[in-house]
């Protein structure tokens, strides 16, 4: 499985923004997918994930309530669509896919088998 993430960008506080991860080689509609992010000088985090094809999601804290992962099996594409964004959420962001993960793993990098390259968020106050 080939994953592209993009969309990033140059934004303000309070936008919204969309996140795309596009998925080849396979159909990825029974994976857990999943978004991660990496901010400037800090380790990769979970952000997101939706879990294999029943439609159950798990997010982090600090995007709850604002951010919303979702999936287009049609068009083997992964979405992070981000409300309200803040300065704080500046970071590279990753899109992932675990053919395998169980629900106690959704939020660990190591359930996830496929990595794409990672799009650039950037938030000016």
């Amino acid at each position: 499985v080939q994953l592209q993430a993009f969309g990033g960008g140059l934004m303000q506080a309070g936008d919204s923004l969309r996140l795309f991860c596009a998925a080849s080689g396979r159909t990825v509609s029974r994976d857990t997918m999943g978004w991660f992010r990496q901010a400037p000088g800090k380790e990769r985090n979970f952000a997101a994930a939706l879990f294999r094809s029943g439609g159950t999601t798990v997010y982090a804290d600090a995007v709850k309530g604002r951010f919303t992962i979702s999936r287009d099996n049609a068009k083997n594409t992964m979405y992070l669509q981000m409300n309200n964004l803040r300065p704080e959420d500046t970071a590279v962001y990753y899109c992932a896919a675990a053919p395998s993960a169980i629900r106690s793993t959704l939020t660990s990098q190591t359930a996830y088998h496929y990595w794409g390259q990672g799009t650039l968020v950037t938030v000016s106050s």
